[in-house]
């Protein structure tokens, strides 16, 4: 799919399911550019996952949150500080506490202009959504982790190091089993690798691999990827695999020392024969890219 193709990031809150007491998932519904959203209750406050990119999509997450919510207190949180994971958090700006973990406000604070003037060059629905859109400003930042009490339920924030983002952190609902993991794990597409030197190379593959092994071993009941559709451990499972090989197919050609634009080729080919039904074949090669530049630092 073109820039020029890409269909309005709208979120549709009437799709809404809960997947759980007083746990409502938005999903994405595969549109690109639109997240999967969470809703999480406790007895006295209600977290908010993800804000949809924009303002008008994010006013529409707020009001559901306030139905759900029904008087209790808001919080938001977001997954990594990507456009269409977070900047819709100014909509919220005094009506929730907006809370991220360090090096997530460093990425915000660091490059959030620089992608937001990249993305409003994605296409001019793209340009609609984030018309008025600014980069947002966390409330509360945290360092190591962080455990929010809504009253009754706790939820965990957990920073993962570099993988796909400096700052990516997923959200544990333990007494659920429920796992948010951001873009670090999609289903039906190829991870998204936003390598773009010279301006952004804080992606890591081999960071990322180990984020995903050690989230496999945490056997959650429920993972909600980035994008695509939740499902079960296999998810992570699943990411983990790909990653490997991808690392695997890229290095092994390095080794013999072939140049990186044919290894980008062979591995592209290789990867779309063994995946023939995923989308996002145009991350394959970014992937590639940042995989060889971890190879020559060995």
């Amino acid at each position: 799919m073109t820039e020029e193709q890409l269909p309005d990031p709208a979120v549709r809150v009437t799709d809404a399911d809960e997947i759980a007491r007083d746990l409502l998932i938005v999903p994405n519904r595969d549109v690109p550019l639109v997240p999967n959203i969470g809703i999480i209750g406790g007895a006295e406050a209600v977290l908010v996952v993800e804000t949809g990119m924009g303002t008008a999509n994010a006013e529409q997450v707020l009001a559901l949150a306030d139905e759900v919510a029904r008087g209790r207190r808001l919080f938001l949180t977001t997954t990594h500080f990507h456009p269409e994971h977070a900047f819709g958090a100014h909509a919220f700006a005094g009506r929730a506490t907006y809370l991220v973990n360090r090096a997530q406000a460093d990425d915000l604070g660091a490059k959030g202009a620089a992608y937001l003037q990249m993305f409003r060059g994605l296409g001019d629905a793209i340009a609609r959504r984030l018309d008025g859109a600014e980069v947002p400003v966390p409330d509360v930042v945290y360092d190591d982790a962080y455990d929010l009490d809504l009253g009754g339920r706790i939820v965990r924030l957990r920073p993962t190091g570099r993988g796909h983002t400096r700052g990516d952190q997923v959200i544990e609902v333990p007494d659920a089993g429920v796992l948010f993991t951001g873009d670090l794990a999609e289903t039906g597409q190829f991870a998204i690798f936003p390598w773009f030197p010279p301006h952004d190379t804080d992606v890591s593959g081999v960071r990322w691999l180990t984020v995903m092994d050690r989230l496999a071993a945490s056997r959650p009941a429920v993972v909600v990827p980035g994008h695509g559709a939740p499902g079960g451990p296999e998810i992570l499972t699943d990411v983990a695999a790909y990653l490997r090989e991808l690392r695997d197919e890229t290095w092994r050609r390095r080794d013999s020392a072939l140049a990186e634009d044919a290894v980008a080729a062979e591995v592209r080919a290789l990867l779309i024969e063994r995946h023939p039904e995923w989308s996002g074949r145009e991350w394959i090669e970014r992937g590639v890219g940042c995989l060889c530049a971890e190879h020559a630092a060995r």
